[in-house]
């Protein structure tokens, strides 16, 4: 983390939506020693409960969910353009038929004592606050459900605390 430096969210200066949308992001955890990680380009952030939050949004058979669920913090983590094929890559393949961050080519450390990337430009260090699913009876628009959710598999959402953020 020699080579990045920690501002406020205040300080982020970046569309979250060109971030998120378009750059995507890795969320990662550990559990028990090991890290997982994956592709997501649906989040937020904002400011609930007097904290600056994330929203992170993982459906249930993502590998990935287990370990948030196992942790108490996660990393959102933001790439160079550059890193847009590996970031593709951890976001197809499952870690539970491989060891996708080593095969991805991106350096797994630690920032903060939870999981990060030595390659991010940005990495933001979160502390789970709430969890919860989407459930089929709390949409108002009933079109969502056919349009993103045919198999059922409706997203948990997690809201993080930004506790740190660091960047290039």
């Amino acid at each position: 983390m020699n080579q990045y430096k920690e501002i406020t969210p205040e300080e982020l200066n970046k569309s979250v939506f060109q971030m998120i949308g378009n750059e995507w992001m890795l969320i990662t955890a550990k559990k028990d020693g090991k890290a997982n990680t994956m592709t997501a380009s649906w989040g937020g952030l904002g400011v609930m409960w007097g904290k600056n939050v994330c929203f992170a949004f993982v459906r249930p058979q993502r590998y990935t969910r287990e370990f948030i669920d196992a942790s108490d913090s996660f990393t959102l983590t933001f790439f160079d353009e550059k890193y847009k094929k590996e970031l593709g890559y951890l976001g197809k393949v499952s870690g539970r038929d491989e060891d996708k961050i080593t095969k991805s080519g991106l350096t797994l450390s630690e920032c903060d004592g939870a999981p990060s990337f030595e390659e991010a430009k940005t990495v933001m260090v979160c502390k789970k606050l709430y969890a919860g699913s989407y459930r089929p009876e709390d949409f108002v628009d009933k079109s969502i459900i056919d349009e993103c959710y045919k198999a059922g598999d409706f997203h948990r959402v997690y809201v993080g605390e930004i506790t740190k953020i660091y960047t290039r």
